[in-house]
């Protein structure tokens, strides 16, 4: 990791993911976790204290260290046991089939291979346990898809590693996973940046 990538991009991150307008997806989203639980990116952990009572265990994983100190203080904010972790989610230091709910909030878009990101979570989730995400991508109109294939190559140099043009449902579907809801849509912003896609999966 270069000076930029681990002392400035996750303050970088912490501060771009506070965004107001943010919130109500990541609420939504957690609010449905329950029993165990894999975060996949927790970042600096802005999900950590929105976790309910249904949950009885948060684990969180993330590849930067500073990211997951930053974590750690936020989780304090939890009464919910907690572990964190700094490790690949292409290589989930977690057991097979033992995870009730994989949460995701903005993530599959910087992780470098997702299809095998996808294929390690889809290993440890039980079941009968969900997947559920909030994740930005591929937009539906040919316009708005042409300028994040243009951006990406940039983007992704100062956004650690974010594609904004990732075809997410193809990506979850793909991976072995069944859609059960999603809900599709800008939020407020630039175009190629601002199409998200909310929702909640199970193992095929």
């Amino acid at each position: 990791m270069g000076f930029y990538n681990s002392h400035i991009l996750p303050h970088v991150i912490n501060l771009a993911m506070r965004n107001r307008e943010l919130d109500p997806y990541r609420r939504r989203v957690v609010s449905q976790a329950l029993g165990r639980v894999l975060e996949i990116g927790v970042g600096s952990g802005l999900n950590l204290p929105l976790y309910g009572p249904a949950v009885d265990e948060i684990l969180g994983l993330d590849p930067v260290p500073r990211l997951i100190d930053m974590a750690q203080k936020a989780a304090n904010l939890s009464k919910i046991p907690r572990t964190l972790m700094t490790g690949s989610a292409q290589a989930i230091p977690i057991d097979a089939g033992s995870i009730d709910t994989l949460v995701t909030t903005w993530t599959l878009c910087s992780i470098p291979d997702a299809a095998a990101a996808l294929q390690e979570m889809r290993r440890v989730l039980k079941s009968n346990g969900r997947f559920v995400f909030v994740e930005h991508g591929t937009a539906p109109e040919a316009n708005v898809r042409k300028w994040q294939n243009r951006l990406t190559p940039v983007w992704k140099r100062i956004g650690g590693g974010c594609h904004l043009n990732r075809p997410i449902r193809a990506l979850i579907e793909e991976a072995g996973f069944r859609i059960i809801r999603l809900d599709t849509g800008y939020a407020r912003g630039p175009k190629p940046l601002a199409f998200f896609y909310e929702g909640c999966a199970a193992l095929r």
